[in-house]
């Protein structure tokens, strides 16, 4: 076994950190800022945490814009990357100035959420209409407060293309969607190939 202990260095030619937590969805944040500007980010730290009410919650390392517009109007959009939105979600992720719309610069279409200011993005086939449960610096064991903020919101409104509803469920793999696997460079792409059932123990 490779052991090493993350404070004194991997000892490997690339950190193995985020290949060994993934692959993991993409957190595709829409906002809006105070003044109606539109920011658009992927988030490679994201996930769902609860059931009801459904919480999902993106990590801005750094204060970027995304947090900083959910702090400010109390609400963001998520929306599904997949295989077909890939190029337009990385064109997302360039390091541009805050007035730069990025729905513009990746050639995306924001289209109005009903619920929520921050529009959704209107070619991922699923969106998330969130309002802000919470935002929390994260810190690490010995107490130290990190430039690390873990954004939590409450999903208020859900948007499915109808034609990933089959028999009553949602099709996972029918949207392909993409997933960091990480690096600076690797991306998963979920397929009907890759799907498996297995039950829980009763």
């Amino acid at each position: 076994m490779h052991f090493y202990e993350p404070a004194q260095g991997h000892g490997l030619a690339h950190d193995p950190f985020n290949s060994i937590v993934g692959p993991r969805p993409i957190g595709w944040i829409s906002s809006r800022d105070a003044e109606g500007r539109l920011n658009l980010a992927p988030y490679s730290f994201f996930n769902a945490y609860n059931y009801r009410p459904p919480l999902i919650g993106f990590t801005s390392i750094g204060r970027k814009d995304s947090l900083a517009n959910a702090e400010a109007t109390g609400e963001f959009c998520w929306n599904l990357a997949t295989k077909a939105l890939a190029e337009q979600m990385n064109a997302s992720s360039a390091s541009v100035a805050h007035e730069v719309d990025e729905f513009e610069l990746s050639g995306l279409t924001p289209a109005p959420a009903r619920l929520v200011s921050a529009p959704r993005v209107a070619e991922a086939p699923v969106s998330f209409e969130c309002k802000v449960s919470q935002i929390v610096q994260l810190q690490a064991a010995d107490g130290r407060q990190l430039k690390t903020w873990l954004v939590l919101g409450e999903v208020v409104g859900v948007h499915i293309d109808k034609t990933l509803i089959v028999d009553g469920a949602y099709d996972t793999a029918a949207a392909h969607p993409i997933l960091r696997a990480g690096g600076l460079d690797a991306y998963a792409e979920i397929t009907p190939g890759a799907m498996f059932k297995m039950m829980r123990p009763a």
